[in-house]
């Protein structure tokens, strides 16, 4: 197992977790606190749950040092796909939201910290989007690279390679 794939793969998965934690926290917040809305934003919100879920159970199994967790890397593509999907969410959520555009500054009177908390969510998914992007990239350097060096060594035909050549008869 090469040393710089390795090094660079365990902070993108603890960066992984840590996004995702973050994420989880604040939509978790905001689930627990508004119960009794309609289902269609409770969905977006429990699908980001979910997927947050699946990031923090996923990076802390692949946080452990094998050299399979590299090839992962198929798994690691689709949950940075479905972390663009909950961004996408988030955003459309945000826009939802009265008095919370990017041009909206504070005044007297209008409470930030929703837009605010939206806001760092939104951030951190996007985030955790391009880390487990990049850690796919790592996963295929590491895969095309390790399948090239074992191909440098030049395999014989039906698997002869240690079969002893025969003895001429005298």
């Amino acid at each position: 197992m090469p040393v710089i794939s390795r090094l660079i793969s365990i902070p993108l998965r603890i960066a992984e977790i840590a996004f995702a934690a973050v994420v989880a926290g604040i939509v978790g917040h905001y689930l627990a606190k508004f119960s009794e809305i309609d289902p269609w934003p409770e969905a977006r919100w429990i699908y980001t749950e979910v997927i947050a879920g699946l990031s923090i159970l996923l990076g802390l199994l692949w946080l452990i040092p094998f050299s399979s967790s590299f090839f992962t890397w198929p798994l690691d593509v689709l949950l940075s796909l479905a972390w663009f999907a909950a961004f996408g969410l988030l955003v459309d959520t945000i826009h939802q939201i009265p008095r919370c555009n990017v041009f909206d500054w504070w005044f007297p009177g209008n409470d930030r910290s929703l837009c605010t908390r939206w806001k760092a969510a939104e951030a951190f998914s996007f985030l955790s989007a391009i880390v487990w992007l990049v850690s796919a990239l790592v996963g295929i350097w590491f895969t095309f690279r390790s399948r090239k060096n074992n191909e440098e060594q030049p395999r014989r035909r039906w698997g002869r390679s240690r079969a002893a050549p025969a003895e001429p008869a005298a």
